[in-house]
């Protein structure tokens, strides 16, 4: 265990693995979106959907964002632990239905507002019982 604090460079380091993480999924849905006339529902339509889907530069981007994301994220874990550094990259749970609305123009419900808002509490809550479990062992 690891019981490193959380510096101001591993939080940036997190914030950027947020905001990629987000940029990726952004990145692979354009790169489908574009692909509508298409569908995978056998196997030669599947190999066309995907040379389609492969020839788009929204997909390259989003394979080269998840690259750099393994390069923070593995940085990140070398240096606190998964109990602590997961809750905290936990935006993109606001960050990715937020470019969603803005971007891509989906319409997001109450609901699922709602239901985003409980995760995100269940990962406080989740983050403050490791704090909890890391003073009870000092």
């Amino acid at each position: 265990m690891f019981k490193k604090k959380v510096t101001l460079k591993i939080l940036l380091l997190l914030i950027a693995s947020d905001i990629l993480e987000t940029a990726i999924h952004f990145f692979f849905k354009k790169g489908a979106m574009a692909q509508t006339e298409l569908a995978a529902v056998d196997l030669p339509s599947a190999v066309v959907f995907l040379g389609a889907v492969f020839s788009s530069p929204f997909l390259w981007a989003g394979l080269l964002s998840v690259a750099v994301v393994f390069i923070i994220w593995s940085t990140v874990l070398s240096k606190i632990d998964l109990s602590v550094a997961v809750p905290i990259a936990s935006f993109s749970y606001i960050l990715v239905p937020t470019v969603s609305v803005i971007f891509l123009h989906e319409h997001i419900s109450v609901l699922r507002w709602a239901g985003i808002l409980f995760i995100l509490t269940g990962v406080i809550l989740v983050s403050l019982s490791s704090k909890e479990r890391i003073a009870e062992t000092k």
